[in-house]
């Protein structure tokens, strides 16, 4: 189901949104990719797309890859849509990189290991930038998730190519976020400097036949066990695997599944999605505005408000409230 939408693919006449939506619940690999690329592009047939996949959406199970360069986060995606197809899922896979401006459908360089999936109707695999869209993650890709939910996939893999600031932001957008580490890319310390201790349901030490793996799982189970959670608190599983071979990955499996369960049991899984819906429509709302300000205000009023702020003759506060006032009007 993976896809490489043809060149100059977006200039054609777009399909009417009921019959695109009609063959992505099909499961048909061109209609899915043509209703991502709208959500790339902004399109102005967005609001329809999402009102007529609403009703289809809020089944799958989103799970979050994120970790270091270097880490295996391909090779582990690709390890686990194997182990998910074996046990009978549709898989959606999602590589956002959120500082590239290029995108247009195609794969990512390293996509490639992922060809051996590349026939499987089940499986449909895309790779997508957030074009600088304010709210980054959070504007785009809840949306191409939904496309994805809708067209029957079972269970979508986002992975983050960037890092930094987006291995919090797709915290925010998973169901489970499962954060890779391996042996050699610094010490157990470092984990915890980059916030991660903080983000995770699930860990996985992969290259676990490497020299220092061990201690790599030893740091972790410390510093997770210094964490304090209130009682029924889901407590996040160490694993350790071998991508390359596929050792280990039925295991991560098995926890992912063991913590959809406890999702589902405490009422977690409910939060969890009201909470990105509501950053989502956040997001679209401010997104929303400040459009607005540019076309009813231009730039110049805002620009004015700025000097004066520079030169002291106003503070901050006042003069959104002033813009805010302006937009009122």
């Amino acid at each position: 189901m993976e896809h490489h939408e043809p060149v100059g693919g977006r200039r054609r006449t777009a399909a009417s949104v009921p019959d695109l939506v009609s063959r992505a619940r099909e499961g048909q690999p061109r209609a899915v990719a043509r209703l991502i690329s709208l959500v790339e592009d902004a399109s102005p047939l967005l609001r329809e797309v999402m009102a007529a996949l609403a009703p289809h959406a809020g089944t799958a199970r989103i799970v979050g890859i994120t970790g270091s360069p270097g880490v295996g986060k391909s090779t582990t995606t690709n390890a686990l849509v194997t182990e998910l197809r074996r046990t009978g899922r549709r898989v959606g896979v999602l590589a956002v990189d959120p500082s590239s401006p290029f995108s247009g459908g195609a794969l990512l360089g390293d996509r490639i290991r992922m060809q051996e999936h590349a026939l499987d109707p089940e499986v449909y695999i895309r790779s997508m930038a957030s074009r600088g869209h304010l709210g980054g993650l959070s504007w785009s890709t809840p949306q191409a998730l939904r496309v994805l939910d809708a067209a029957g996939c079972d269970v979508i893999l986002v992975e983050t190519v960037g890092v930094g600031q987006s291995e919090v932001e797709i915290a925010g957008l998973a169901d489970t976020t499962m954060v890779l580490l391996a042996p050699g890319m610094g010490d157990g310390v470092q984990a915890a400097k980059a916030g991660i201790l903080e983000i995770g349901d699930l860990y996985v030490v992969n290259k676990a036949d490497r020299d220092g793996a061990d201690q790599v799982r030893r740091d972790l189970r410390g510093m997770l066990g210094l964490a304090e959670r209130r009682e029924g608190a889901w407590k996040p599983p160490i694993v350790p695997t071998i991508a390359q071979t596929g050792q280990g990955v039925d295991d991560v499996v098995a926890e992912l599944e063991r913590h959809w369960a406890w999702l589902d049991a405490s009422g977690e899984q409910q939060a969890r999605r009201t909470r990105r819906a509501r950053d989502e429509i956040e997001a679209i709302a401010v997104t929303a505005l400040r459009a607005r300000w540019g076309d009813v205000h231009g730039r110049s009023e805002l620009d004015t408000l700025a000097v004066a702020v520079v030169d002291g003759a106003t503070d901050p506060y006042a003069a959104a409230d002033e813009l805010l006032a302006a937009f009122a009007d």
